[in-house]
């Protein structure tokens, strides 16, 4: 019995210390991702661009929701649409207070879904869902309702955003996809009656397109362009954005990815990288949707950085495509920073206002134009490769596995992994093994040898 109590001590006390601070960090991390609270006030906006109205093109409306919204399924469908030029493009919600994207970028939507459906007076022409995290049912409940109101509009859902499709019951009986770690976290098993394939990059059943995770949903949005305004407009659309896999438009066909020992690195990330980069990114007007995507995405997303929107406009950034941005600091109020971001192609011409103030400020972070000058390169691969040497290798691979990125010209240099992320739990594992060797010591060694000394 005293053995058993003792290994009860060990395995108890490693439980604790280990899974204890594991867990408080690792949903501590996941809450500032996915429920980034704004720590600033809002400011009272009056400039809020609108694209204007065409009755002649067909609509468009990409939701955001009253909760969380996934930064790249929202920004990227919505870029790409607007950049054929063919469409009439509208961030929708169910009412146009603020809303806030993954890893803490906050907008303004051009229209609540009740205004939008008075405009158009019939459905869109195609609806985009993002992936919603569903908290809070009825904060959640108007979106579910307004996509089953117009179930027979197009449908194209991006990533998880296939759950939240499903959760309408739009799916029953058909074939989807969605974001890969789902199929092993077993959320498509609350939706027995859709045919769940994880070996394809988008599905398309009837009125509905169904994308995989994350870059997945370029493939996607170019089929739906290639169809609709024809083969020639997506490759268009895929040349300007220096998209490496157009082949995954034609065959959307892949040998799926699996939850295994790579998610090993995000795990430890975010439950025990304890001293988090801090990086700003710079929010202008004219600036690249996509190309602020990756910040979030590559960064903020991977568990070791916290992203700070900032700029030195007191209303909201108007985006090149009319997406209207809300920062949450200004240069003279901005935290610590390790890191400035400035990203886009264009920034250094488009921000150079922005840049002059900043300089003049003497703010001691310099300004990091991370794409400039890779003009003829896809977004993410200039922010993968920089997160290997900000943090390491292992981190970089796992961050490309996650948007299911299989391009191959990636070039990985840095650290092989992080010596924080699992030096702390080895020196947590060490804490707990002596801390249970003190209480064996204590109260099971000591009165065994009290014990003894009696009976001698």
């Amino acid at each position: 019995m005293k053995l058993l109590l003792r290994v009860v001590v060990y395995v108890m006390t490693f439980v604790i210390f280990f899974g204890g601070i594991g867990v408080y960090g690792y949903i501590r991390t996941n809450q500032e991702y996915w429920n980034p609270a704004r720590q600033t006030p809002i400011p009272a906006l009056q400039r809020v661009s609108v694209p204007e109205y065409n009755p002649k093109k067909p609509t468009v409306a990409v939701i955001l929701s009253n909760q969380t919204t996934e930064v790249f399924d929202f920004m990227v469908p919505y870029e790409m649409f607007a950049m054929t030029e063919s469409y009439n493009v509208y961030a929708v919600a169910p009412d146009k207070n603020m809303k806030t994207l993954s890893g803490g970028l906050d907008l303004i939507p051009h229209y609540s879904f009740d205004e939008l459906d008075r405009l158009l007076g019939r459905s869109p022409d195609l609806i985009v869902i993002p992936a919603m995290p569903i908290v809070d049912e009825v904060k959640y409940k108007p979106v579910r309702e307004w996509i089953r109101k117009h179930s027979d509009t197009e449908l194209l859902s991006i990533c998880a955003g296939g759950l939240n499709l499903a959760d309408t019951g739009l799916l029953k009986g058909k074939e989807a996809t969605t974001d890969w770690k789902s199929f092993d976290y077993q959320e498509v098993n609350k939706y027995p009656d859709t045919k769940w394939r994880r070996d394809l990059r988008y599905v398309v059943d009837g009125n509905i397109v169904s994308s995989a995770a994350i870059t997945s949903g370029i493939d996607a949005v170019l089929y739906v362009i290639s169809k609709q305004l024809g083969e020639p407009m997506a490759e268009e659309i895929a040349n300007k954005i220096h998209y490496p896999s157009y082949h995954f438009v034609k065959n959307p066909k892949v040998d799926p990815y699996y939850v295994d020992g790579s998610e090993l690195i995000y795990t430890f990330n975010t439950a025990f990288q304890w001293h988090k980069k801090t990086a700003g990114v710079w929010l202008y007007d004219g600036m690249d949707e996509g190309a602020l995507t990756t910040i979030f995405d590559t960064y903020a997303n991977s568990g070791t950085t916290k992203i700070y929107t900032v700029s030195n406009a007191k209303q909201p950034i108007v985006t090149k495509y009319h997406l209207n941005l809300v920062t949450r600091y200004h240069m003279w109020d901005v935290p610590k920073l390790d890191r400035m971001f400035v990203p886009g192609e264009e920034a250094k011409s488009l921000a150079a206002e922005e840049v002059k103030d900043w300089n003049v400020r003497g703010n001691k972070v310099n300004l990091e134009f991370i794409h400039s000058g890779y003009s003829d390169r896809f977004m993410f691969d200039v922010t993968l490769e920089d997160l290997a040497k900000q943090e390491d290798v292992l981190t970089a691979k796992y961050g490309a596995k996650r948007i299911e990125y299989r391009a191959e010209n990636l070039k990985f240099q840095g650290s092989p992994f992080s010596y924080e992320s699992f030096g702390i739990p080895v020196l947590i594992s060490l804490a707990a093994i002596l801390t249970a060797f003190f209480i064996d010591r204590r109260f099971f060694r000591k009165e065994k040898k009290g014990r003894q000394t009696i009976a001698l």
